[in-house]
């Protein structure tokens, strides 16, 4: 918040979001949280006002990111599985053009959508991995707290018409 309310640029807010989660989230959960951030934030950088298509890229970046460090692949029934179709949404409505709040918009659908069919998955890494079949019809809650994240700067946006 410090970062945002002093003027940073979207890039050192990222990077300091990625500071602050990886180090009071602590665990697995903090530290691809803090790298994905971080990674985002030096692919947006500070210049200007990011585009739809400068996000787009900054999220696949974080993407990538999460994927490396923690090893999940879709189905996997984690983040990844709420992350994946966000960024795919971004990916295409900024290609067909649509600013970066309509862009959002769909990418927080995407996300919705997908954290809500982990219920339907079976773990298979992670901590929730030894319990698989307890966790049938409960959704993930890395992906559905993805999918609160970007809902709640989705508000964000339309409180400050973005």
């Amino acid at each position: 918040r410090d970062a945002a309310t002093g003027g940073a640029g979207a890039g050192d807010v990222l990077t300091a979001a990625a500071d602050a989660w990886a180090h009071r989230v602590g665990g697995t959960s903090g530290a691809l949280w803090g790298l994905g951030l971080q990674s985002a934030g030096r692919t947006i950088g500070n210049q200007g006002a990011p585009s739809a298509a400068d996000v787009a890229q900054a999220a696949r970046t974080a993407l990538d990111a999460v994927m490396r460090l923690g090893g999940a692949r879709p189905g996997d029934k984690t983040l990844v599985d709420a992350l994946l179709p966000f960024v795919e949404a971004l990916e295409r409505e900024s290609a067909s053009g649509a600013g970066l709040a309509r862009s959002w918009h769909a990418a927080v659908d995407a996300a919705t959508a997908a954290a809500g069919r982990t219920a339907d998955l079976l773990p298979r890494i992670g901590r929730a991995r030894p319990l698989a079949a307890r966790s049938k019809g409960h959704p993930d809650a890395g992906a559905v707290s993805l999918a609160l994240c970007a809902r709640t700067i989705l508000k964000m946006m339309e409180h400050e018409n973005v």
